[in-house]
């Protein structure tokens, strides 16, 4: 059983291992490498520079509205979804009367809420910002005309144009879009938990507060980390930019004064607008070593001794 096991294991690997280093791990030490030059993105000549772009990006005052822009992403982001969405999932399994025979029950036509959330998964991120972004429309928008129509007329936000709104509602897009997702995978993780865990603590006098703190929590404590790092990535990767680039207005891109502009985005904008690519890639690395810290972070504090049931 044991001849030739390495060999076996080795020729899986090979082909998968060799794509990933070509795809994932070669561009990010090239990106590295290009930082330290002159690069436009077009002309094949470049020279080093040393730390000069490391040196500028750190007097760039953009970047540091992008990087805090991004901080706040990456912090609020997923503890509101992450929030709401354990307490969806807990209604839908948990929440609900009980029913005959049953201890524990969910809310009546959980199926179809569990649906009804994840639709947003089920349609492109471009689509969900182009929707909202004829909601927040000031003159003809969804919310304008429903505050119109409850006789606030006099309450008309330009939710995009206002550089102290635009940003949270970009945020309250991302959270509408991907709550859905992490609902469906909590629920998936509950399920699976066994119902005799929740009748013993209700028969000793515990509440749902209770039972969801000292029994759902713990149990499925693996599967809230892991959404959390997810959802981080999220908020400092594609889902951000693509929301912000078609979302928010102004003649730079961003928003009004930079009020959305994030990480992502100002990467885009050097790289495809400006022509500096090899900054483009200095700021790369920074994201980068956001995303890789946000995850260590997360990992580390969530360290806690594995349960099994």
């Amino acid at each position: 059983m044991q001849h030739g096991k390495y060999r076996f294991i080795v020729g899986f690997l090979a082909a998968p291992l060799a794509i990933y280093v070509l795809f994932v791990i070669w561009p990010f030490i090239q990106s590295i490498y290009y930082s330290f030059t002159d690069w436009s993105g077009l002309s094949p000549d470049f020279a080093m520079v040393g730390f000069d772009n490391y040196s500028r990006m750190l007097e760039d005052d953009v970047f540091w509205k992008s990087f805090q822009h991004s901080a706040l992403f990456v912090l609020l982001l997923p503890l509101v979804t992450i929030g709401l969405a354990l307490f969806f999932a807990f209604m839908l399994n948990v929440g609900g009367r009980r029913g005959k025979g049953a201890a524990i029950a969910g809310v009546r036509g959980s199926a179809f809420y569990k649906i009804v959330y994840f639709f947003p998964q089920v349609l492109s991120i471009a689509i969900v910002a182009l929707l909202f972004q004829f909601a927040y429309n000031p003159n003809s928008g969804a919310l304008n005309s429903a505050l119109d129509a409850v006789g606030l007329d006099s309450v008309q936000p330009n939710w995009l144009g206002d550089p102290d709104l635009a940003l949270w509602c970009v945020m309250a897009v991302l959270v509408w879009s991907t709550v859905g997702f992490f609902v469906v995978l909590f629920s998936a993780g509950m399920s699976s938990i066994p119902n005799d865990f929740y009748e013993a603590a209700l028969l000793d006098g515990a509440n749902r507060f209770t039972t969801f703190f000292r029994i759902t929590l713990p149990l499925l404590w693996d599967t809230v980390q892991s959404g959390w790092v997810y959802m981080g990535i999220l908020a400092l990767g594609a889902e951000s930019f693509a929301v912000v680039q078609i979302m928010t207005v102004g003649p730079n891109g961003g928003g009004p004064d930079y009020s959305t502009t994030v990480l992502p985005l100002y990467v885009y904008q050097k790289a495809f607008r400006d022509g500096q690519a090899a900054y483009a890639t200095t700021i790369g690395v920074a994201l980068l070593v956001v995303t890789l810290a946000f995850a260590a972070v997360v990992m580390r504090l969530g360290r806690r001794e594995r349960l099994e049931y």
